[in-house]
């Protein structure tokens, strides 16, 4: 799918033409620079690789320096590469936030916020107070019963416990772009997606 790097501004809302107050999320979606073009004859598939946001030349390596050079653009802070573009683009071309309309849909993926290491209530919604779950009796929040006996003897693999939250990859699905400023490179759409703010995130069609 055919797409942009980001950059995660923050939340707000807007209304819309019937009053209804709709939560939504500003994006600073590009400006972003071709910076290599995959061919089937050489990579064996067809992508185009986008660079964005700038940063100092002394904070990248000489192969990533040269490697921009090579698009005549400064080293980037992040590299993605998307497929499925309608138009042909070659080296140090820039695509901007209008390759998005207002009102389709979009996938936006980001690293969702590390929440550090959290117990079975929260990371897992298991019942904990007044549910009791898994056998406990007099603990609050304490995951219980693992399984384990004589048989089988161990810990099944994948078995919900204490742990590290947060962090992953995650990619929201069909969220609707309600607004594209051009001058100001900012795209709007609605609902919540994964990441801090100033995270970097991409969009796609």
């Amino acid at each position: 799918m055919s797409g942009l790097i980001g950059k995660k501004i923050g939340m707000t809302s807007i209304f819309d033409e019937n009053g209804k107050n709709i939560p939504c999320t500003v994006i600073e979606a590009g400006p972003c620079v071709v910076t290599q073009v995959r061919t089937e004859e050489v990579d064996g598939y067809e992508a185009i690789q986008l660079g964005f946001d700038d940063k100092a030349d002394k904070n990248a390596t000489k192969a990533a320096l040269g490697h921009f050079k090579k698009a005549g653009t400064v080293a980037k802070r992040e590299v993605v590469e998307f497929q499925g573009f309608d138009e042909e683009y070659k080296l140090g071309d820039t695509i901007t936030v209008e390759h998005f309309v207002e009102g389709e849909f979009v996938d936006v993926t980001g690293t969702s916020k590390g929440k550090g290491f959290q117990g079975v209530v929260k990371r897992h919604g298991f019942g904990g107070v007044g549910q009791a779950t898994h056998g406990q009796h007099n603990r609050l929040r304490a995951p219980g019963s693992i399984g384990a006996a004589s048989y089988p003897a161990r810990v099944f693999k994948g078995m919900r416990m204490a742990g590290r939250m947060g962090g992953d990859k995650v990619k929201v699905q069909n969220l609707k772009v309600l607004k594209v400023v051009a001058e100001k490179n900012l795209l709007v759409v609605k609902g919540c997606v994964p990441g801090h703010k100033n995270a970097y995130v991409t969009i796609q069609k």
